[in-house]
């Protein structure tokens, strides 16, 4: 059944929450660039999805249930989750996912969060911004709905990125019905690009075309859990879930049709029979980097930062199915060498970021997730 949360009871029987600064002894590791240290910093989390950093130093931290969760600069968990959320339908893959605060958020306040939101034929992907006053969001505002809904429990995408021109880009996924990733009048399968304040750019490819949804910006994408922007170029790169194998880092460019289901580098699941007509197909994208088997990608950072000088200019992803952190070393728009770490030492990975500290943060998709901190390790 198809509920929405009720936040009092969920706020009442939220499972008892142990919140750690620095908790435990560093777990030290190795890899081909640095030697670090992982440090478990909040436990406790239910299945967390995303984390960004307020200017005053605290956290906010979702998780898929639907609670907005915040975290104090020395890594408590605040037990009162955030009030004044919209409708989430928590089902399957569904729940609420990303947040991310706008460039500008020191002078106007706003925060975006994308989520699983009911409508007319089911459920489906939905951004909103509003402002965080105490534990309370105000000025709540819906931005987009995907349309059209429906009733599957797969594949949302979900990921929030801004381009600092004056846009936002939403992932979006198939919802697990394939087909849908190819039309032009369906939101499915996609990037949308909107204006901040929810309007539909004039520059989008599809704008003036009547058989298609103005507000996406390309199409043919599977199930998107990971974006980021170059830091260089101010693309944006993304990378999404194939199906048994195929997960594929793409560059999204306005108008292009990445493929899905027509081509692809996965197979059925089960039978491993083919899917589409191959890997190639002219008119459709190649990705710049692909993974067979799967690893299940989810979270996305570019690493600019100073605390791990020999990092910088490298892609670092989290992956789900074998729990650990992908980095990939770039010259241009190819890979050049990926190296696999911490695989199996705190959980299915679900988000990646780079914090304000320049050290990189994870969060792990569990029932009693957690949010780690990778820290050098002391010569």
């Amino acid at each position: 059944m198809i509920t929405s949360l009720n936040r009092a009871a969920v706020a009442l029987g939220l499972i008892a929450v142990i919140s750690l600064s620095c908790a435990g002894e560093n777990r030290p590791f190795q890899s081909e660039k640095h030697n670090f240290n992982i440090v478990t910093l909040v436990d406790g989390l239910q299945n967390p999805w995303s984390v960004a950093w307020l200017p005053d130093g605290r956290m906010l931290v979702t998780e898929r249930a639907g609670r907005l969760r915040i975290v104090s600069k020395d890594f408590r968990l605040d037990p009162q989750p955030v009030e004044g959320l919209p409708d989430i339908i928590v089902r399957g893959q569904g729940g609420l996912f990303d947040v991310a605060l706008h460039p500008d958020h020191k002078e106007n306040g706003w925060i975006y969060i994308s989520y699983n939101g009911p409508g007319e034929g089911g459920h489906g992907t939905e951004l909103m911004r509003a402002k965080l006053d105490g534990h309370r969001l105000i000025d709540q505002r819906v931005l987009f709905r995907l349309q059209p809904k429906s009733r599957t429990d797969l594949h949302f995408g979900g990921r929030i990125v801004f381009d600092g021109k004056g846009h936002v880009f939403l992932t979006l996924g198939e919802r697990g019905e394939m087909q849908r990733a190819q039309r032009l009048d369906d939101h499915a399968g996609s990037v949308i690009r909107l204006n901040e304040d929810g309007s539909v750019p004039k520059d989008n490819p599809f704008v003036n075309r009547k058989d298609a949804r103005p507000e996406k910006f390309t199409y043919g994408d599977r199930n998107m859990q990971g974006a980021a922007l170059h830091p260089k170029t101010g693309e944006l790169w993304t990378h999404e879930h194939g199906p048994q194998g195929g997960d594929e880092i793409n560059i999204m460019r306005a108008g292009r049709n990445y493929g899905w289901p027509v081509i692809t580098y996965g197979a059925n699941y089960g039978t491993g029979t083919k899917i589409g007509e191959g890997t190639h197909k002219a008119g459709m994208e190649q990705p710049i980097y692909y993974w067979v088997p799967s690893i299940a990608p989810s979270g996305m950072a570019f690493y600019e930062g100073d605390r791990f000088p020999n990092w910088r200019g490298n892609l670092l992803v989290g992956s789900l199915k074998d729990e650990m952190l992908v980095r990939l070393e770039l010259d241009g728009e190819k890979v050049t060498k990926e190296e696999r770490l911490i695989k199996g030492a705190i959980g299915r990975i679900r988000d990646v970021r780079v914090g304000p500290d320049g050290l990189v943060y994870l969060l792990t998709d569990e029932r009693r997730g957690v949010l780690a901190r990778l820290e050098p390790a002391l010569k």
